[in-house]
């Protein structure tokens, strides 16, 4: 016997239940943060350099 449309209707609706039937399970709040502590400035980064307007602006 050739498996009819219903049937293979049927089929595919039981393979998107067993698929898609439930949910997952939510996420607590607490797990979508991160929590890191703040690295330490750097201080050469933020010192003052006389001559470098001169490096920026007329070089």
């Amino acid at each position: 016997m050739e498996p009819t449309y219903e049937d293979a209707e049927a089929e595919a609706a039981a393979a998107r239940r067993a698929r898609f039937g439930s949910l997952p399970q939510p996420v607590r709040t607490e797990d979508m943060v991160e929590e890191r502590p703040a690295t330490a400035p750097d201080p050469a980064r933020d010192t003052y350099d006389p001559e470098g307007w001169m490096v920026r602006y007329c070089l």
